[in-house]
């Protein structure tokens, strides 16, 4: 993921890379948010769907075993 930081010249908040020792600002554009907070949304819902699975196999095993 990138880092993030304030642009000292703007105040935005900006993207930071180191290119030979020069750090270089690029604004954040809103669309580029709005597409990482839906690729995050999409991972939380799979590894929360993954979860929920272990726990109904879990469940099971349990059951099974009284």
């Amino acid at each position: 993921m990138s880092q993030v930081a304030i642009c000292p010249t703007c105040g935005s908040k900006s993207k930071i890379k180191d290119k030979d020792g020069v750090v270089i600002y690029t604004a954040v554009q809103d669309d580029e948010v709005f597409k990482k907070v839906g690729q995050l949304k999409k991972a939380m819902q799979k590894f929360k769907d993954k979860a929920e699975q272990l726990e109904k196999e879990l469940e099971a095993l349990k059951n099974s075993q009284k």
